[in-house]
């Protein structure tokens, strides 16, 4: 059964927002997809925070009709979005973890300068993490975050690449280490850098093999310097603003993995009820029926481990540390799915499922690749579930 442990106002907004997106999204789809058309990203972005649904995770900015919004609802959000341009989801996914250490970390200047403008859907957010030899090794990274205590300013130098939302970001969530004399848990920082910032630079964009109209690029930091104040939390405490930001962005990763994943399996259904071969409906095969089988199955059990996690988050009544075994789970087993489905569909479509000609298939194909990966990949994720499960022991990596 689907929407097993969602509530009627769950799936009421659920249903709210899948119309929101027919108007909003759908249309300028392919403009996204085709042209890799900014602006419509852009547009949609507006369109979505001036109805509200990016202040989804911060209740006092919230002005809908849910009595308790949270995570389960922006991984409704991710889910529907997905389903429609994974692109798209991208994007607003990113905003939101950029939005998330604002809301819970800045001082009270800060955040009513750049996080108001992210949840209206005026800027949008990026997230810098990800370094040349540091990818889902953290501990690894070279940025460096300096404080000048005489300017009262953080000096950012380092590099960082696989940014969404590179070059046209209006802020960016930095992490560097900042006492590099004790491991990166323990010395790392986060501020707020905002475009335009000298030193602020970007060298090169990346063409990925699906999610187009997103920008993915680098981002470079040579003696890029911000006020004291765009310190996020404390400093040296980084890691543990990281590690909330993870929890939260892999769940909304789930939803995104569901709806990709059910955008291809209504594909191979459809497709397998209409076609026939050799005499008979192809969905009446064996082969065939065992893969839709197989799909549905994998979609409900990923449903389960997104809203199981999501709805933790929610209660709070779970640490940090406690809340990444169920979200590793969703993450990995959603994003799985989503690959599953997609590579499944292509083959029941056969040669449809490769040419643009005849629908999506082939863009879902491309757009699930970088599921598994984006967040922390699907081998870290098992790393932190088997953590999780055996304490008294380090699960070597």
């Amino acid at each position: 059964m689907r929407d097993f442990l969602l509530s009627d106002e769950d799936r009421a907004f659920r249903s709210e927002v899948r119309d929101f997106l027919a108007r909003e999204l759908v249309p300028r789809a392919p403009a996204i997809e085709i042209e890799e058309d900014w602006e419509a990203v852009r547009a949609a972005v507006r369109a979505l925070g001036e109805s509200g649904y990016l202040t989804l995770m911060f209740p006092d900015l919230y002005r809908g009709d849910l009595s308790k919004p949270g995570l389960t609802h922006a991984a409704l959000l991710s889910e529907e979005a997905a389903s429609v341009n994974y692109a798209f989801e991208t994007t607003i996914a990113t905003a939101l973890s950029c939005a998330f250490p604002l809301y819970r970390e800045a001082v009270p200047a800060l955040r009513e300068r750049y996080l108001a403008p992210i949840v209206e859907g005026r800027e949008i957010g990026a997230i810098c993490v990800t370094e040349p030899e540091a990818g889902s090794d953290t501990s690894a990274m070279s940025t460096r975050i300096e404080y000048d205590a005489e300017r009262d300013e953080w000096s950012i130098n380092g590099f960082k690449r696989y940014i969404s939302n590179a070059s046209v970001a209006d802020v960016y969530i930095v992490y560097g280490i900042s006492d590099p004399d004790v491991p990166a848990q323990r010395g790392m920082s986060a501020v707020a850098v905002p475009a335009g910032t000298p030193g602020l630079g970007f060298p090169r964009p990346y063409h990925l093999i699906g999610r187009r109209g997103c920008k993915v690029g680098e981002v470079e930091f040579r003696d890029c310097r911000v006020p004291g104040d765009h310190l996020l939390g404390e400093r040296d405490k980084g890691f543990r603003i990281m590690l909330g930001m993870f929890n939260f962005e892999r769940v909304i990763l789930g939803g995104a993995g569901l709806g990709v994943a059910r955008s291809a399996f209504e594909l191979a259904r459809r497709h397998a009820q209409r076609r026939v071969a050799y005499g008979r409906k192809l969905g009446s095969k064996q082969l065939i029926w065992d893969k839709i089988v197989e799909m549905s199955w994998r979609i409900d059990a990923a449903e389960l481990l997104t809203y199981r996690a999501a709805k933790l988050f929610d209660a709070g009544t779970l640490t940090a540390k406690d809340l990444v075994k169920p979200a590793s789970m969703a993450k990995l087993v959603a994003t799985h799915t989503a690959n599953v489905c997609a590579d499944q569909t292509v083959q029941i479509l056969g040669g449809d499922g490769l040419a643009k000609e005849f629908g999506r298939a082939e863009q879902i194909y491309r757009d699930a690749r970088a599921l598994t990966i984006v967040g922390g990949t699907s081998e870290m994720m098992r790393y932190l579930i088997a953590s999780a499960d055996l304490p008294e022991l380090k699960p070597d990596l």
